[in-house]
């Protein structure tokens, strides 16, 4: 895939609007009841980094990204400021705040994920683009170190211990992580408010599978 490890800058990213988005077959039965089934297995984000009235510099900074990525052509790293952590917005990753898997005892590497639950449902969403050098992790509640007894691949979001968990024993982690998107128009539509200051109301935003 062609994919630049690059973020688009949070200066403007900020205030954006998007989220989650599933996609849902629905049948109506003639009885009235409806079957209902899905073909994701996992939600895909849209966003919107549309932008109000900008200086000429955020304008320039932001015409110069979607040109490196020639458009739809180049994925790149999206911070959801909504949705960047495997914690709560208001805390500090921690090395259990998520359990990623079970060692047995074979195993060396493992994805991260995190898990999104309410009442008896979860849904465990893989995390591909680990922010660099927020990753911290866990076996069985004892800390690991980054670089000595683990290494994270921040491309992949794939973590991998030097020595393999043992059967049953918990791994977790913590961390920070971007959205794998491109843009989903190859142009952009500027107006020039002043000559200090203009606007691109449209930049659509899509996530991609890497």
């Amino acid at each position: 895939m062609s994919f630049h490890e690059i973020r688009f800058p949070t200066d403007l990213s900020f205030g954006s609007v998007g989220g989650p988005e599933r996609r849902t077959d629905i049948v109506q039965l003639t009885s009235g009841f409806e079957e209902r089934n899905t073909p994701w297995a996992h939600s895909r984000r849209r966003y919107d980094a549309g932008l109000g009235l900008r200086s000429l510099d955020h304008i320039e900074q932001l015409i110069a990204f979607f040109e490196a990525r020639q458009g739809q052509l180049f994925g790149f790293r999206w911070k959801d400021w909504a949705d960047y952590k495997s914690c709560a917005p208001s805390q500090r990753p921690g090395a259990d705040d998520q359990l990623i898997a079970l060692g047995d005892g074979t195993s060396r590497s493992f994805q991260l994920t995190k898990s999104y639950s309410s009442g008896a449902a979860t849904y465990v969403r893989p995390i591909t683009k680990p922010v660099e050098g927020s990753v911290v992790a866990a076996v069985q509640g004892a800390e690991r170190s980054t670089g000595v007894d683990f290494e994270v691949d921040v491309n992949t979001g794939l973590i991998t211990f030097d020595v393999p968990p043992l059967a049953g024993e918990e791994i977790t982690a913590g961390f920070e992580f971007d959205v794998p998107v491109r843009f989903d128009t190859d142009r952009l539509s500027v107006s020039m408010a002043s000559f200090q200051a203009g606007q691109v109301p449209d930049v659509p935003v899509v996530e991609v599978r890497v």
